[in-house]
This record gives structure tokens, C-alpha cells and sequence, in this order.
């Protein structure tokens, strides 16, 4: 309950310091030069998550396809 208090707190502060009105903030020109820094340096870094998590994906197919074929031929009677 309280983590539910605090997130809508936190969205309506958002909310506040953006609108373009004399009684807020009116935060909103720093915010969107923020976001046109921000985004591209995020882009990279879940670039670079998805290029890791991908890798690792790679080599447990790999592992698992040796592991079948390990398996495959301990069973093989000869």
C-alpha cells in the first residue's frame, strides 16, 4: 500500500513539473533535452544487454545440442 502512495506521488510530481502552466514547474523543455540525451546512451546499453543475452543464448544451445548428442551416444547399445 504504501509503494502504491508513493508511485502515484511520484507520477503526479512528473506530472506537475512538466506542465506548461505558470502555477508548475514547467520543467518541460529540460526534460525533453534530457530525453534527447538520454535515449541514444539507453539504446546502447540494451544494445549491449541484448548482444550479451544473445551470446549466452548461443552457448547454451551449443551446450545443450552436445549434451543431446553425449547422450545419444551413451545410450547407442553396440
Amino acid at each position: 500500500m504504501v509503494a502504491l502512495l508513493v508511485g502515484v506521488l511520484f507520477v503526479a510530481f512528473a506530472v506537475f513539473s512538466v506542465l506548461p502552466v505558470d502555477w508548475a514547474l514547467g520543467w518541460g523543455p529540460q526534460v525533453v533535452t534530457f530525453l534527447k540525451g538520454g535515449v541514444p546512451i539507453l539504446a546502447v546499453f540494451v544494445g549491449l544487454i541484448a548482444i550479451l543475452i544473445g551470446i549466452a543464448d548461443l552457448k547454451d544451445k551449443a551446450e545443450a545440442k552436445k549434451e543431446e548428442a553425449q547422450e545419444a551416444a551413451e545410450q547407442k547399445p553396440e
